[in-house]
């Protein structure tokens, strides 16, 4: 890993952690897989610090082009729930 994760100086260190271990688990949905449960705790975690849907699509842009790793599709598969436990995304 080359890239560093984005955040805000306002947050907590316990917001940072929560942020940084929700785009853990984005990059676990690209490289190895990752329980959609384990997901849904994290991104759960991950609103409480960023509420806003705006933000939400700054901090995900920025996480993309830093790491080639896009969000929406992970949580978009997260929430379809279509009865798989574990979420695998192909990256393009």
């Amino acid at each position: 890993m080359d890239y560093s994760y984005p955040f805000s100086i306002e947050w907590s260190t316990e917001e940072i952690i929560d942020v940084v271990s929700f785009f853990e688990g984005i990059e676990l949905a690209y490289e190895k897989g990752i329980n959609r449960e384990d997901l849904l705790t994290r991104y759960r975690k991950f609103k409480q610090v960023v509420p806003a849907i705006s933000e939400e699509k700054t901090y995900f842009r920025e996480f993309e082009e830093e790491s080639g790793y896009a969000s929406f599709p992970v949580i978009k598969e997260m929430k379809a729930g279509n009865g798989s436990e574990v979420i695998k995304i192909k990256k393009k």
